[in-house]
């Protein structure tokens, strides 16, 4: 289970450095800016995970690893901007991947610290979406989470697959694949297809 978590989140974490960088980029910060976007991007939703089950110091900091795979993808980012720009719809999906990957990964890890079926959900669906906004917040956007694109719902739904499972008694690692897919194809279906929640109308006082 430890090694488990640990690849995911180490493949979660370079995909949404790679999404935070891309900000950075978009909003013409300087290196440093988009290396700082890059590792918020990855890092806060599992140091806010850790934080919460009392996994303290949390893995993002204590671990190198963390710090490396983050550093590398803004430095990558930074570097050859021009082609990642152009590789913006492959971005999009790496954030899709991300996503699910961290719902995945933060709900093994609540459960795996003995939180009961909805906290070890909750805590996924957050791990997949702290990042992203908190990033957003950085750059003065609204956080895509409170917009109308299925995007905490799929963290949800892949964090919800992975609890129940267990609850079932089903192995951790088919578990994982297949919750961090389903969730990953939901937010590329949402994307595609432009499924949204409901909008907030504004309406004349």
């Amino acid at each position: 289970m430890e090694t488990l978590v640990l690849v995911l989140d180490l493949v979660g974490t370079f995909v949404f450095a790679l999404s935070g960088a891309m900000a950075g980029v978009r909003h013409r910060l300087d290196v440093f800016g988009v290396l700082v976007l890059s590792f918020v991007a990855a890092n806060a939703g599992g140091i806010l995970r850790d934080v919460l089950i009392g996994a303290v110091p949390p893995a993002a900091i204590a671990d190198w690893r963390y710090i490396f795979v983050s550093l590398l993808a803004g430095s990558v980012t930074f570097w050859a901007q021009g082609t990642v720009r152009r590789l913006r719809d492959a971005v999009l999906v790496f954030d899709a991947a991300g996503l699910g990957v961290f719902a995945v990964s933060g709900a093994l890890k609540a459960t795996a610290f003995g939180l009961n079926p909805l906290a070890a959900v909750l805590l996924g669906m957050l791990t997949g979406i702290g990042g992203g906004m908190l990033r957003d917040l950085l750059v003065a956007e609204v956080p895509i989470v409170l917009r109308a694109d299925l995007y905490a719902v799929a963290g949800l739904v892949g964090a919800a697959v992975v609890v129940g499972g267990q609850i079932l008694g089903l192995p951790s690692s088919p578990l994982a694949i297949v919750g961090a897919a389903l969730c990953f194809g939901l937010r590329l279906l949402a994307l595609r297809r432009g499924w949204a929640l409901p909008v907030a109308r504004a309406t004349d006082q």
